[in-house]
């Protein structure tokens, strides 16, 4: 991931990185400019930004500029390649019926016009593995409560307990999220009755929750099992973030047939379709305000490109924090207490063989080394030298149908572990490849110690790894700027439910997207889209896509 650049066909590249970019893949990529004026901009191209960009334009043909400061297009979305090999960054699965007619599915056929295909999941979509046990979470909510009743009989009664509260906070999320897009006044009348049943269960930790409803250490663990999906342990984790990750997944889950960048290649037509733009390279260094309102942004180089709305997918604190001019900063409510979500490590690896052939399936495989997972996130947090305190395992190879037509004979995975910004933040000021001597042999360490934990797991690779790559969260702040590597943008605690964060910003004009403006992951980023276009549009989005994708 740090060392040399994938290339994605379609995406264009903006003014001024054609020679960086012939320097160092040897060829010439054809540029656009980016003149305005739009009727909106966009800034980053995850899914919460590509997401809103392609409602604007299906729902009002709007044209839009979508900004992009990395070389591809997708941010956690896009995949990569070295030696043959292909990995996605971030999207290891997708649950919420995707492909199976659900709320999630239909909202990525409208923002795709219907041109993303999902492959299902085998029905253990998550194996939990504590210590030397295993414990499997089977798609379908009965199966789910009866899966893990039968290896925790006396448990039977809490596991659907704990299940219905999950399918209650579930319900009450709707309200909660529908009033960050309410105008000040109306939030100040109704906001507080459409966010309390939502901050019922937000409030509380998931340990509290889980603990109220079994009593089994390790079924505690097991129940907590997917914390990796939103970053932070039981005991620091907001309920409600937990509850939308569980519920999620209940019915199963899926993958982008194509592998993940199939996603952004998909919402990009939409967008161009109505007159906008992708442009990728493309730095943008604050809003423009004038006369009291978003005029538009200026790039990286000084050019001012002109649009009366800007969209922000770059997260809550950097919105802040950079791109809002330093006199309108103080209008925005204060972050006080909430930090950046925990950063993490991902090992790429690419074997010889087929997933067949090794024995692999789609089935994604967390690995604890005990059932104290809270223990073991604060060890390692202290001393990354402990032992990793979870490492997930995601085979994209055996999830895509057409990965091996693609990369016949090879098999890809990915080992994740969470972890601190901390211990690689001594050489944030250097560039990516010239980190130097020291931080590569910490780099390589903890390679060499999670290639061991994956070959332990899985025998059959042992002697076929042709390549085993680190990113670090050094990775994250370069390519997607996140000040401190968090993959999730704001920490999943209960404060940061209690904050009261508006999709329609302070600055007239300005509008927020993206997992800050909803909770975490693909479906939350998206979710946030919908909800960014709502107070755009002013109206009821979510409501009107479900309508038009029946």
């Amino acid at each position: 991931m740090e060392e040399r650049a994938p290339l994605l066909a379609g995406i264009h590249y903006a003014p001024g990185w054609r020679t960086i970019l012939a320097n160092r893949i040897g060829t010439s990529w054809p540029q656009r400019p980016v003149n305005g004026p739009y009727d909106a901009i966009v800034v980053g191209s995850g899914i919460g930004g590509l997401g809103a960009a392609a409602i604007l334009a299906r729902r009002r043909g709007l044209r839009v500029l979508v900004l992009e400061r990395h070389y591809t297009a997708g941010g956690f979305t896009h995949t990569f390649e070295r030696d043959g090999f292909e990995w996605d960054v971030g999207v290891h699965y997708v649950g919420g019926g995707t492909g199976r007619g659900g709320a999630v599915g239909r909202l990525f056929d409208y923002v795709t016009d219907g041109q993303l295909r999902w492959a299902p999941m085998p029905d253990v979509y998550d194996r939990i593995v504590i210590g030397d046990r295993e414990f499997d979470l089977v798609a379908g909510e009965q199966r789910f409560v009866d899966g893990l009743a039968a290896a925790f009989p006396s448990e039977r009664k809490g596991i659907a307990a704990y299940v219905t509260q999950v399918k209650a906070c579930a319900r009450s999320a709707g309200p909660y999220f529908a009033s960050r897009v309410l105008p000040p006044w109306v939030a100040s009348l109704l906001g507080g009755a459409m966010r309390r049943g939502f901050l019922h269960h937000a409030r509380r930790t998931t340990g509290e929750v889980i603990a109220s409803h079994v009593r089994d250490p390790v079924l505690r663990a097991v129940l907590a099992g997917q914390y990796g999906d939103y970053g932070l342990p039981p005991s620091l984790s907001s309920f409600g973030n937990h509850a939308l990750v569980a519920h999620h997944y209940l019915n199963g889950a899926a993958y982008p047939v194509g592998g993940s960048s199939r996603i952004a290649a998909t919402l990009l037509p939409v967008v161009e379709g109505a007159g906008g733009h992708v442009a990728v390279a493309a730095d943008v260094e604050q809003v423009v305000v004038e006369d009291g309102r978003v005029a538009g942004v200026r790039i990286a180089g000084g050019q001012v490109v002109r649009a009366p709305i800007v969209v922000s997918d770059a997260g809550w604190a950097l919105t802040v924090g950079r791109l809002v001019p330093p006199e309108w900063r103080e209008r925005f409510p204060s972050l006080s207490g909430i930090g950046p979500s925990p950063a993490h490590l991902s090992l790429y690896v690419g074997v010889r063989g087929t997933a067949s052939e090794l024995g692999l399936s789609g089935t994604n495989l967390w690995l604890y080394p005990d059932a104290d997972p809270d223990g073991s996130f604060a060890r390692f947090a202290r001393d990354p030298e402990t032992p990793f305190p979870v490492v997930f395992l995601s085979f994209p190879s055996a999830k895509d149908p057409t990965f091996l037509d693609r990369f016949p004979g090879k098999t890809t995975l990915e080992a994740v572990t969470m972890g601190p910004y901390a211990p690689f933040a001594r050489w944030e000021g250097t560039r990516w490849g010239h980190r130097g001597p020291e931080y590569e042999e910490m780099k390589e360490r903890l390679r060499a110690r999670l290639l061991a934990i994956v070959e332990a797991r899985l025998p059959a690779i042992r002697g076929r790894v042709e390549i085993a790559e680190l990113s670090t969260p050094l990775s994250t702040r370069t390519f997607a700027a996140h000040p401190h590597g968090e993959v999730y943008g704001l920490e999943a605690t209960p404060r940061r439910f209690e904050a009261r964060l508006p999709v329609r910003a302070p600055l007239p004009g300005l509008f927020l997207t993206g997992a800050d403006a909803a909770t975490s992951g693909l479906a939350g980023a998206l979710s946030g889209a919908v909800l960014c276009a709502s107070a755009i549009l002013k109206e009821n989005t979510f409501a009107a896509i479900l309508k038009e994708t029946k």
